[in-house]
C-alpha cells in the first residue's frame, strides 16, 4: 500500500470515528432550535455568562459538532453561550495538498512528539481565536467564564490559544491533542495565562494522534508554570467518547466563577 494510501485511510478513520459520535449525540439532540436554558437572553448582555468556545478537527466542520452542547444541562449552563466556527479551506501537506478544512498545515500522520509543526500557521490561526474571545469579553463576558475546548488539531489550536491569550480564561479542554509548536514560545506566555486551568484527554489506543504526543502536553506545560489534569482513556481511538464530554461538563462546572459585573 502506498504512503499516500495509508494517510488518506487514516485520515479517513479519523473523521469516521467523529462522524459516528456526532450521530450519536444528534439523537439526543432537541429539536427544532435550542433549548431555552442555553440561550442567553438580550437583557443579560452585560452581565457575566459564560461562552464555551469549540474547535473541531482536521476535515470537519463546526456545525457539525453542535450536537456536543447536549452534554451541558446543569443549571450551571442556562445562560452559556456556544460557537463552533468552521476551519478555513486550506491544502494539506500531510494529504499531499488535498484542500479541506483545516486551521494550519499539519506536515504527517501520524502525528508524534517529535513530529515537525506549521508554527506560523499556528499563530496566524490563535491570532482569529483571540479575536473571538475578545468579543465576547467586550460583550460582557468575563474572562474566568471563557472555556476553550478542541479536538485533535482544534485540541493543539485550543493549547495554543489560551497559552498566548493575554489574559487568565476559565480553562482550556484539549482532547486527542499535541503541542504545536517549540519551547520557544514558553517565554511568550504571560504571567496571567499560566493561571489558566487545562484538561488534556487523550486515548491510549489512537493511532492518529499518538498517545506519546498527547503526554507530551502536560509536560510541556508543566514546563510553563501551567497546572493541567491529564486522564487517558484506554480503549479508545481518535474519537471524543461520551464519558470524556461528562467529565468536561463536571470540569466547567467546577472552574466557572460567581457571576459579576464586568471589570473595568
Amino acid at each position: 500500500m502506498s504512503s499516500l494510501a495509508r494517510r488518506l485511510i487514516t485520515l479517513a478513520a479519523a473523521i469516521a470515528a467523529a462522524a459516528l459520535l456526532v450521530a450519536s449525540l444528534r439523537r439526543r439532540a432537541p429539536t427544532p432550535g435550542l433549548p431555552a436554558q442555553l440561550v442567553p437572553s438580550s437583557h443579560m448582555a452585560s452581565r457575566n455568562r459564560s461562552f464555551v468556545l469549540w474547535l473541531h478537527g482536521l476535515g470537519d466542520s463546526g456545525p457539525a459538532n453542535e450536537p456536543i452542547r447536549t452534554f451541558f444541562s446543569a443549571q450551571e449552563f442556562r445562560l452559556t453561550k456556544w460557537a463552533f466556527p468552521s476551519a478555513p479551506h486550506a491544502p494539506v501537506s500531510c494529504n499531499h495538498g488535498a484542500v479541506m478544512p483545516s486551521w494550519f498545515d499539519i506536515h504527517e500522520l501520524p502525528m508524534t512528539a517529535g513530529s515537525p509543526q506549521d508554527e506560523s500557521g499556528v499563530l496566524k490561526a490563535v491570532e482569529n481565536v483571540h479575536a473571538m474571545i475578545d468579543r465576547e469579553v467586550a460583550d460582557g463576558i468575563h474572562p474566568e467564564n471563557i472555556f476553550v475546548c478542541g479536538f485533535s488539531q482544534g485540541g493543539a489550536l485550543t493549547l495554543a490559544s489560551v497559552l498566548l491569550y493575554p489574559k487568565m480564561l476559565g480553562g482550556g479542554a484539549v482532547f486527542s491533542g499535541w503541542v504545536p509548536f517549540g519551547s520557544s514560545v514558553i517565554q511568550r506566555i504571560s504571567p496571567e495565562a499560566r493561571k489558566t486551568p487545562f484538561l488534556w484527554s487523550h486515548g491510549i489506543a489512537d493511532r492518529t494522534v499518538l498517545f506519546e504526543a498527547g503526554q507530551a502536553g502536560p509536560t510541556f506545560l508543566q514546563s510553563a508554570g501551567v497546572n493541567c489534569e491529564f486522564k487517558a482513556y484506554p480503549d479508545l481511538g481518535h474519537s471524543i467518547s461520551q464519558e470524556e464530554l461528562h467529565y468536561l461538563e463536571s470540569w466547567i462546572r467546577s472552574h466557572l466563577k460567581a457571576p459579576q459585573e464586568k471589570d473595568g
